[in-house]
């Protein structure tokens, strides 16, 4: 089984068959991936490349973990495991529910009972 590596601090034009060739130098790799942002599709400037053993994987870190590629130290460690996301921790707007920004019939909110704002206050003074 492969080992995954972090690697930090890499050049934001750097692509993935360049870190796959790079890491080839000391063993076999059985994936690069550079981490992109979803929206613009530009590197976030770190990516993960999986070794196909651990010896591998450690003789990478020793060789280039600090050492500069493209003017930038690299910053290889051994990849931690990714810490589980909670969906629906915070309110997104849609249609998840009612957001306790709304106001209501109770007087608080934006424009519940004689149109109060987020403190309960109407803008005129009541």
């Amino acid at each position: 089984m492969g080992k995954k590596l972090y690697v930090g601090n890499l050049p934001f034009s750097v692509r993935e068959q360049e870190l796959q060739d790079m890491f080839a130098q000391v063993g076999q790799v059985e994936s690069a991936k550079v981490i992109t942002d979803r929206d613009t599709g530009r590197s976030k400037g770190f990516g993960f490349v999986e070794m196909a053993s651990e010896d591998e994987a450690n003789a990478a870190i020793a060789k280039f973990n600090g050492n500069d590629f493209q003017g930038r130290p690299l910053n290889v460690t051994e990849a931690k495991p990714q810490a589980p996301r909670e969906r629906g921790s915070f309110d997104r707007g849609g249609f998840g529910g009612p957001r306790q920004d709304r106001g209501g019939s109770g007087g608080g909110g934006g424009g519940g009972f004689r149109g109060g704002n987020r403190d309960g206050f109407s803008k005129r003074g009541f």
